[in-house]
């Protein structure tokens, strides 16, 4: 019963995570839409060295965060679809880099409402971590048999 509840939990942390991946990659094919829209074009701007227009680099992400997120609700290629979610996990805490004063409040350096939203990722990246652990371990179970 203990194991059905670990497999049942690492589930539905997958589902949940897969379904705020394709809700937020969706709203990013409309313009305007997301609240994250224009601090991820400039993010994708700095971070490809103005390389990609605004407008195909917001397509893209839009793509890849969709992508993401049916690949984990679908529980297809689990491993590559929690790998690409690290990556992409990676490039979201960049803008506290790139764009600090909009990260943080000044002149006493807590997290502004922008920078809250990027901080919540750590729970997110946790949980990716989770995921893959289990996923190698699912691995050499059936690597034994």
């Amino acid at each position: 019963m203990k194991a059905f509840k670990s497999v049942l939990a690492l589930n539905l942390l997958s589902l949940t995570i897969g379904l705020v991946y394709f809700f937020f990659g969706v709203l990013k094919f409309f313009p305007s839409l997301s609240p994250a829209e224009d601090l991820a074009i400039r993010t994708i701007d700095m971070l490809s060295l103005g390389l990609i227009p605004d407008r195909v680099s917001i397509v893209l992400l839009a793509a890849l965060e969709t992508g993401i997120g049916l690949m984990l609700i679908l529980g297809w290629k689990p491993k590559i679809a929690i790998y690409l979610a690290l990556g992409h996990m990676v490039c979201t805490f960049t803008p506290l880099f790139f764009f600090p004063d909009l990260a943080f409040t000044q002149p006493t350096y807590f997290p502004s409402l922008l920078g809250q939203y990027i901080g919540k990722n750590i729970i997110i990246v946790a949980a990716l971590i989770s995921l893959l652990r289990q996923e190698r371990e699912s691995q050499l179970v059936f690597d034994e048999e």
